[in-house]
């Protein structure tokens, strides 16, 4: 299936939300402070940060449909271990990079800053992607997923769940914002 252009494009609501956008990303320096250390995904190497496996990742999945591309990037970063921020960098939130991900593993928003990232690097649209920051009801905490827009579909990538679903099949995600390199979203019921 072939989405339409991202600038032609309706996109359905997350977790059946009201959306209110800005452009201002300032409001979100953790956000800013990743993407100037990810610097497109200019290769690093260190003790904290790596490149190895991306490439593979992404020149194994060139060449193949779209859904199957979200598909595979959601089961092989899902495969990664989660860690806790203040265990693996000695803060209570921090947010890192795909190549500090590969190389440390990490929490929620990190697996989904990392799928973003490589769908992106696959030629998917930035525009048909967003960093979701929820209230997952039933466990009473916040999480971070990514919401992929495939033609008229939501669909979810989450640590928390072994397959790519549609977002409007999860019942308990309360949505608080959502956000890309380009905006980001208010939520609201």
């Amino acid at each position: 299936m072939t989405a339409e252009p991202a600038a032609a494009r309706t996109y359905p609501k997350i977790f059946g939300s009201i959306e209110l956008p800005s452009k201002n990303l300032k409001k979100f320096p953790k956000w800013l402070d990743m993407l100037g250390r990810w610097k497109g995904g200019a290769p690093c190497e260190s003790d904290t940060c790596t490149t190895k496996g991306w490439k593979g990742l992404v020149e194994d999945l060139k060449g193949k449909d779209r859904l199957t591309q979200i598909k595979e990037v959601n089961k092989l970063l899902n495969s990664k271990k989660y860690i806790l921020d203040i265990r693996n960098w000695g803060a209570e939130d921090y947010w890192a990079t795909p190549f500090q991900f590969l190389k440390k593993n990490g929490d929620c928003e990190d697996y989904a800053i990392a799928k973003m990232m490589a769908l992106k690097a696959l030629g998917i649209p930035i525009e048909d992607m967003r960093v979701v920051a929820l209230q997952d009801l039933n466990l009473g905490i916040g999480h971070a997923v990514l919401i992929v827009y495939n033609g008229s579909d939501a669909l979810l990538l989450d640590n928390q769940i072994k397959t790519v679903v549609p977002a409007n099949t999860i019942k308990h995600y309360q949505p608080v914002y959502s956000i890309n390199e380009n905006g980001w979203w208010l939520h609201r019921r």
